[in-house]
């Protein structure tokens, strides 16, 4: 393999492994075309199937924008990667600052901010949840097909938890599709989990649930897979799908009515 294309499937793969925060139910990450030298943007959209919030049992669908922004292999900003700079980049490690997006939990519907179908009302009651920032850091290692990912990030605005994201994940091609699959795991403190699966006494007397007090812990673990396929040189169609269970910390709150949950995307982008 030379080295270009090691870097191509190597940067593919670092994209499969950021856990983005578009929603809660952080659904997979889309993997995208090789890299150009310089600035590249690409401009889509993606719809996401997913639980209406993480824990709930009712799915909906979403559609996210989807604009990207790279300058090689270096600078990068989208909503579900965030903005990052690869400071430290070899042959196999890769490390650098980052910084992403989590968006609000409306009581009302229980989804996102770009919710066209699907809505509950078992956070009535509850509260909205503000936007929250997360900050931290990376660092990647990749070996031929493998590529494994740790990252940890302070949140600010809507929740001050900490988070760490774990993943692994092996990727390759069959002809012109690039595909990816591997396990990824994310953990949380006490913080993070209660801003999102807690019940405090006060939220306890507006709604049906008992309060509830999480530890920190683990927040779910699972397993993604994702392709992406070029139709030309400039658009690019991608699928991908995840399952994710949650931990007892999460699981255990009265908010939650099913552990286990799927999320499936599909996104049409094109590469200027």
């Amino acid at each position: 393999m030379n080295t270009s294309t090691h870097k191509r499937k190597g940067l593919l793969a670092s994209v499969l492994l950021t856990l983005p925060v578009m929603t809660e139910a952080a659904p997979v990450e889309l993997p995208r075309a090789d890299t150009k030298s310089g600035w590249s943007v690409s401009v889509g959209a993606a719809a996401v199937v997913t639980p209406v919030y993480s824990g709930s049992d009712t799915y909906a669908t979403s559609i996210f924008p989807d604009l990207r922004i790279r300058y090689g292999d270096r600078f990068f900003a989208s909503i579900p990667e965030g903005i990052g700079y690869n400071l430290v980049q070899t042959s196999h490690w890769r490390a650098g600052p980052v910084i992403k997006l989590r968006f609000s939990r409306n009581e009302d519907t229980g989804g996102s901010p770009f919710l066209i179908s699907g809505k509950s009302d078992a956070l009535k009651g509850m509260g909205d949840i503000s936007a929250a920032g997360e900050a931290g850091g990376y660092v990647e290692y990749r070996q031929a097909n493998w590529s494994g990912r740790a990252e940890v990030r302070q949140g600010f605005g809507g929740h001050t938890g900490v988070l760490g994201d774990l993943s692994l994940n092996y990727f390759n091609r069959v002809g012109p599709v690039r595909y990816a699959v591997g396990p990824r795991a994310t953990l949380a403190s006490a913080e993070f989990i209660n801003t999102y699966y807690g019940v405090t006494a006060a939220q306890s007397t507006t709604t049906r649930y008992q309060p509830y007090t999480a530890a920190g812990g683990l927040v779910s673990v699972g397993v993604g897979a994702s392709a992406f396929l070029p139709l030309s040189r400039s658009w690019q169609v991608g699928v991908a799908a995840s399952y994710d269970h949650l931990g007892s910390q999460a699981s255990d709150s009265p908010l939650v009515q099913s552990a286990n949950q799927m999320t499936v995307i599909g996104s049409l982008s094109y590469r200027f």
